[in-house]
């Protein structure tokens, strides 16, 4: 293990102790043939570098006319997410073949590679002949983070890319300040080290400063430079809000998730039951299908949701809601209109049952959705009300974090409520716009030790969000002057 990733795992167990957790071991690089007999020297060059760097491989002392394989050791990652809880993130080492070499008669080759879009930090370069390591470097990605526009009008989305995020501990949580106010995180668990953000440009006519700092502990690492881990990079961005008509939010209407289309299963014996669509927002036109009933029989339709109190530590259970009842044909199909229930997002259980306990079910998923805010403008002070609908149940889906002019104010849940969410918020700040986001968040669960990311926003949730895959919400205020206009 090199030695910088051997003292990151250390100092990170002793941050872990000293928070009161316990550390997950993060999997080293073990999984690797299963012999090492070194010989000869393997040199870089360059040994570290940016995603899509070219990279001369130099190897001497091998074995004349050896024919070896150039590897890349990185790892697979993925979020471990099961019955509603959240089990933090898994990475699985794996090998990708980036040459073959062949020594020549003096025993030497050259080669070279790009460094592929991945995980920034350490990967060993290995050389590997009929299942042993030969030899192996160390290569260093190096994290680069860019912005753009660097201009524009209030509310110009602004979008945030990082190539060479980390996996390990505390390479893996980078945080974004907006003129000093804590935004949100950028993670990129299951995209290789790649993560995209965007947020609104905010605040008056001028110069605004964006920061992106490391934090394993929710917030960001304010010194660095005086850290276990001063030589980490820090990102400094200047965007100039200009005078212009504000680039606004679309109507909340059209900023869920788009229905998916339901289609019939397969060919099977017994009852089937699926709908079209099999997922939307609560008030969704569904029709529910039948197929394989007793001909001419009444089926019982049931929509199930789930309810209790995750803070009491009470739990939950599964209560169901009697839809109504469909006649299946001769050819003992029907079908069942019905709008979705004003219920928790996620996935419900529907149930048709017939006489003699014939049955079948399905699932409809209920996605989040948001009305407009109201009102959208007034003075200093007004008291605006944010609306949503269909927020989840479980530990990743049933909070949304709210960021005002792109600084973090709180979470709200939805558990209790049967997923609605309602917030008042008062507005503040000087006249002109503001913009209000509302962001996907992990609420608890069980993360590696030395890390927590848990109740803030999450602003890579399009590509990177452990288990449901779950909009955001943006709006927009506009306060008048005194007088109102």
């Amino acid at each position: 293990m090199p030695a910088r990733r051997a003292t990151y795992l250390f100092l990170a167990a002793l941050l872990a102790v000293w928070a009161g957790q316990t550390l997950v071991a993060a999997p080293v690089l073990a999984a690797e043939p299963p012999r090492a007999e070194f010989r000869g020297r393997l040199i870089l060059e360059p040994d570290h570098g940016p995603v899509g760097t070219r990279v001369t491989v130099r190897g001497e002392g091998f074995e004349p006319g050896a024919v070896m394989d150039l590897l890349w050791r990185t790892v697979d990652g993925r979020w471990e997410v099961a019955n509603g809880e959240f089990h933090g993130r898994r990475f699985t080492p794996v090998s990708w073949p980036l040459a073959k070499v062949t020594a020549d008669s003096r025993g030497a080759f050259t080669a070279t590679f790009t460094v592929p879009e991945d995980y920034g930090f350490s990967h060993d370069v290995m050389v590997v002949q009929d299942g042993v390591i030969r030899n192996k470097a160390l290569f260093n990605v190096d994290l680069t983070i860019t912005m753009h526009p660097t201009s524009g009008p209030p509310g110009t989305p602004i979008t945030l890319e990082a190539k060479g995020i980390g996996w390990q501990l505390p390479e893996n949580s980078w945080l974004v300040i907006y003129d000093n106010r804590f935004t949100g995180w950028l993670s990129a668990v299951t995209t290789r080290g790649t993560a995209r953000a965007v947020i609104p440009a905010a605040g008056r006519p001028g110069t605004h400063v964006l920061r992106i700092l490391n934090g394993p502990f929710t917030f960001p690492y304010m010194n660095l430079q005086q850290s276990p881990f001063s030589d980490f990079p820090t990102f400094t961005f200047r965007f100039e809000v200009t005078d212009g008509d504000p680039v606004l939010p679309p109507p909340a209407s059209r900023q869920g998730l788009a229905p998916e289309p339901g289609a019939p299963p397969a060919e099977a014996a017994g009852p089937v039951l699926w709908t079209d669509p099999r997922s939307g927002p609560v008030g969704t036109p569904i029709s529910v299908y039948g197929r394989g009933f007793p001909p001419g029989s009444q089926v019982q339709l049931t929509w199930y949701r789930l309810v209790g109190n995750r803070v009491s530590g009470k739990g939950w259970r599964e209560e169901g809601v009697v839809l109504g009842a469909a006649s299946a044909d001769d050819q003992g199909t029907f079908r069942f209109p019905l709008t979705a229930l004003d219920d928790l997002g996620g996935p419900h259980r529907i149930e048709a049952r017939a006489s003699g306990g014939v049955s079948a079910a399905t699932d409809f998923a209920i996605t989040p959705s948001a009305f407009d805010i109201e009102p959208s403008s007034g003075p200093a002070g007004t008291v605006a009300t944010i609306h949503l609908k269909g927020v989840g149940w479980t530990e990743t889906a049933n909070i949304y974090t709210l960021v005002y002019d792109n600084g973090y104010v709180g979470y709200a849940c939805g558990f209790n409520s049967q997923g609605d969410v309602t917030i008042y918020l008062p507005m503040t700040g000087e006249p002109g716009w503001h913009f209000i986001g509302l962001y996907p968040g992990i609420y608890k669960g069980k993360d590696a030790g030395g890390v927590e990311n848990s109740r803030i926003p999450q602003l890579t949730y399009a590509d990177d969000h452990p288990g449901e895959k779950l909009p955001a919400f943006r709006f927009a205020f506009r306060i008048t002057e005194p007088n109102g206009r």
